[in-house]
């Protein structure tokens, strides 16, 4: 067996774990050069916290263990594509590679629909569902003007 799909096997054995504790099924894990250096499962109803899917889980302890945010040398396995919230997290982490079992429509045969979270990313702020209001958008140049002044700031 090829590592990768060793590697996608562990995700999918953390999602399988994860549904006999009562969660959700989904695994994931961060993998770096060669090594599983972080595992995640969707925690979602266990912590009450509807961030803490797998992928985010894995991403937070991978973060952790290696002391930095840039994940930029690993990869990560996740049992289902990304969701529109943890493929933002692996861009942030700048995770440069990710392989994925199930996909998006797997997901939402089982109940889990993103359709429309993607479908909102794709309007403009003032038309989506939930109502949203800029609001003393000077107060925030602000703080930004401050930042990009800032010498000693670690870019991210």
């Amino acid at each position: 067996m090829k590592k990768e799909e060793e590697f996608m096997k562990r995700a999918i054995e953390l999602a399988a774990e994860n549904i006999e504790q009562g969660g959700g099924p989904f695994g994931a894990v961060i993998v770096r050069n060669g090594k599983i250096i972080a595992e995640g499962s969707n925690r979602v109803t266990h912590d009450h916290d509807p961030t803490a899917h797998a992928e985010v889980v894995a991403i937070r302890k991978a973060a952790k263990e290696l002391k930095n945010f840039k994940l930029d040398d690993c990869e990560i396995y996740a049992s289902c594509e990304p969701c529109p919230m943890c493929l933002s997290a692996i861009y942030w982490s700048r995770i440069p590679v990710v392989y994925f079992s199930g996909d998006r429509h797997d997901a939402e045969a089982a109940g889990f629909d993103d359709s429309k979270i993607y479908e909102q990313l794709q309007i403009s702020s003032d038309k989506r569902d939930i109502r949203m209001t800029q609001i003393v958008p000077q107060l925030s140049k602000e703080v930004f003007e401050k930042w990009s002044e800032q010498g000693d700031k670690t870019e991210y």
